[in-house]
């Protein structure tokens, strides 16, 4: 079998579309909508609401780490739309979902990122999807195993969790041949972000079920431009797929 793996779609739904093309499955490992867009302050869901300007300022306080302003700037925005925040972040959001799903390849397999949120996904899942999260699946004659959202960080995105909720979904996933996830082991060489200049947070969780079960393969995103794109332990090829948005292109495993 060919499978197409996707990361970090972040609203490139002409891309997603066709990221199926040629394959007998799609993965998706989330990230689906775009809030903030680093590279292009006209994009998303803040420019929309607030300008590229306001974005640009946003974007800027929190390159710097300065979170505690961003957090205030951005309140001083949101408190000045007529009623309340998060009902402006829902429509925009499930604006995003219904095009980003109607163009969905099937079949297709899919965990969250840490952007996403889990709970507005149900209304828009065609026939042919399939949400996994702590949960394996077979295909092509091998098991996947998928763990979804990312860890807790200061950026506070929507599906962040615990470290010990994260290790209990790898535990509930076991051995299996590939695993899925949206963050990276914690190693690192994969975790260190060339342009934004930080390091992003991977799971000791994933990196120890590495070095006890040796899957073939271990995919994941969520680190858009890593110093370096694969490594491997042991027996396991840990590779990120890639930032969808940026490259348009799926990665191509052959089960």
């Amino acid at each position: 079998m060919r499978v197409h793996v996707v990361s970090d779609v972040h609203g490139r739904v002409d891309a997603l579309a066709k990221a199926g093309d040629g394959a007998d499955a799609l993965i998706c490992l989330g990230d689906l909508i775009l809030f903030v867009d680093y590279a292009d302050h006209r994009q998303g869901i803040f420019a929309e609401l607030f300008g590229p300007e306001n974005a640009g300022i946003f974007i800027s306080l929190r390159t710097q780490r300065r979170f505690d302003e961003a957090r205030r700037f951005s309140q001083r925005l949101w408190s000045s739309l007529e009623g309340d925040a998060w009902s402006h972040i829902e429509r925009a959001v499930r604006r995003q979902y219904a095009d980003l799903f109607a163009a969905m390849p099937v079949p297709a397999y899919l965990t969250y990122g840490n952007v996403d949120i889990p709970a507005m996904w149900g209304e828009h899942l065609r026939a042919g999807h399939r949400v996994l999260d702590g949960e394996t699946v077979e295909i092509g004659g091998l098991t996947f195993g998928f763990v979804g959202g990312g860890l807790r960080t200061e950026y506070r995105t929507p599906y962040e969790i615990d470290d010990d909720a994260y290790a209990a979904k790898v535990a509930a996933v076991g051995a299996v041949d590939v695993l899925c996830c949206h963050i990276p082991p914690a190693v690192p060489e994969l975790l260190y972000d060339t342009v934004a200049r930080r390091f992003e947070r991977g799971s000791e969780a994933v990196l120890a079920t590495i070095r006890e079960t040796q899957p073939r393969y271990v995919l994941f995103g969520h680190v858009h431009q890593p110093l370096i794109g694969r490594a491997r332990i042991g027996r396991t090829e840990c590779v990120n797929v890639g930032h969808f948005r940026a490259k348009g292109e799926p990665y191509v495993l052959h089960c």
